[in-house]
């Protein structure tokens, strides 16, 4: 694992096809939280030696596998996610924490009820003591080679709708940091200004109005810009 800010580690990236992934180790008084997934043992053992965890939070179905019960089972923590997402994720490992429409806040970390990659994609939003703002979108936005993208899955109940309305709510943040649960290329997370950020929202709200999605059954089993 890789260190990020004095609370905050990111794990070995793993890759299937062309998309990467990372998961992100935030350490807190309240109990340290895994958000996103990994399964490699180099990971979880530093996880283990840096505190273990107390909190497992997934912000969709993507980020769910088998390793889910087993990182339960070692570290005793507690997974969390939507109440959409929950009955998908449960096929590998129950929800202990299930969040609902109207819940916004868990502890001091805040939900936002982003759908629009999936019916039930959520984000975090966590205001270190150490002075930054750490943003977890999943797939709802995300690098592509060094550029933001989002994308929808209509199988999965996303829609281009929600996504537009999901961006408009993002866009209100002034995070310092935003990390993603799948990425393509190098780049996993980024640093933003409240400048870079907003313009970042609007361009995709932009091509979200001007174009249209075409299905391409991609690695990424998602649908792409053109």
């Amino acid at each position: 694992m890789q260190q990020i800010t004095e609370d905050l580690w990111q794990s070995d990236k793993y890759s299937s096809g062309i998309l990467n992934s990372h998961a992100y180790l935030l350490i807190r008084p309240g109990g340290n939280v895994l958000f996103y997934n990994t399964a490699g043992e180099g990971d979880l053992a530093q996880i283990e030696a840096l505190g273990g965890i107390r909190y497992q939070l997934l912000t969709h179905r993507d980020e769910s596998d088998p390793s889910l019960q087993r990182i339960k089972q070692r570290f005793g923590s507690e997974l969390g996610c939507s109440a959409p997402e929950a009955t998908y994720i449960g096929r590998d490992c129950s929800a202990d924490l299930v969040f609902g429409a109207q819940d916004s806040k868990f502890e001091d970390i805040q939900i936002i009820h982003t759908p629009g990659h999936t019916d039930g994609s959520i984000t975090f939003l966590y205001h270190s003591p150490y002075g930054q703002v750490y943003l977890f979108t999943g797939d709802t936005f995300f690098q592509s080679h060094g550029q933001w993208q989002t994308f929808v899955m209509q199988n999965a109940g996303g829609s281009v709708k929600d996504m537009a309305e999901s961006l408009s709510k993002l866009r209100k943040l002034q995070p310092d940091l935003v990390m993603s649960s799948g990425f393509v290329g190098e780049v996993a997370y980024r640093e933003v200004t409240r400048a870079s950020w907003t313009a970042a929202i609007d361009q995709t709200l932009q091509t979200l109005s001007n174009r249209e999605y075409k299905n391409e059954d991609s690695c990424l089993s998602c649908y792409q810009f053109f």
